[in-house]
């Protein structure tokens, strides 16, 4: 069982950033596959970045060049960084460990981006 907090979201305006974290409880976080996930109101969850447990990283094409993941191994943390933030970008983010086809989740962050 692992367990994640996440945190960081908030209010921002339309070209602002925010940085998310996300704690990891498993002191083998290393062998996740890491991940941001959000959900926006009347919206399918979608994925929104990953990095594998060597860093490999994947991006939506909606957040690419705009978003930044990455993870702290040592500190069992994962982060993402977003930046150049959009109304589009508001939703609830949730953190996500995988491996093995095992999801565990977050509780979610809210990030609005609003004027």
């Amino acid at each position: 069982q692992v367990q994640l907090v996440d945190s960081g979201g908030g209010l921002v305006q339309p070209g602002g950033s925010l940085r998310l974290s996300c704690a990891a409880s498993s002191n083998i976080f290393r062998i996740f596959t890491m991940g941001w996930y959000r959900q926006a109101p009347g919206k399918e969850r979608e994925l929104v970045a990953s990095v594998t447990g060597i860093g490999s990283t994947n991006y939506a094409d909606s957040v690419k060049g705009r978003f930044t993941i990455s993870r702290d191994n040592a500190k069992n943390t994962v982060y993402l960084q977003m930046n150049s933030l959009q109304p589009e970008d508001t939703a609830v983010y949730y953190c996500s460990a995988k491996r093995a086809n095992v999801y565990y989740w977050g509780k979610g962050t809210q990030v609005t981006v609003s004027s």
